[in-house]
């Protein structure tokens, strides 16, 4: 998938400082934060979003999930709280079709989210 941005990174053709990474996926800052830690977790399988999970690629979800976790770790986060979001479509505000998890943190989260 040569025009996704996502693919670009985890293809090295843009550069990125990756904060972890997984056999399966990549943990990269997100260039627009919106907290103190903000952490995009990407499989490097191109899948274009949570509704297009194929079975060949189904514990892929459970890999960003034990990344994420880690990142909360290693961004000292992760006893204090953090968010994981994940958008699926237009409206939900995914900019970039390719399935990614958000991981926030390190300030107090509000409720609803927005």
């Amino acid at each position: 998938m040569t025009e996704c941005l996502f693919c670009k990174i985890v293809a090295g053709e843009i550069p990125s400082s990756p904060v972890a990474q997984s056999e399966t996926s990549l943990a990269i800052r997100d260039i627009d934060p919106q907290a103190p830690v903000h952490v995009l977790v990407i499989p490097k399988a191109h899948i274009t979003s949570a509704d297009h999970v194929p079975l060949e690629h189904g514990g892929v979800v459970d890999d960003l999930v034990l990344l994420a976790q880690r990142v909360a770790q290693i961004e000292g986060v992760r006893e204090s709280g953090y968010r994981l979001v994940m958008n699926v479509g237009v409206d939900a505000q995914m900019s970039v079709p390719h399935l990614h998890m958000h991981v926030l943190g390190g300030r107090k989260m509000e409720w609803p989210p927005g």
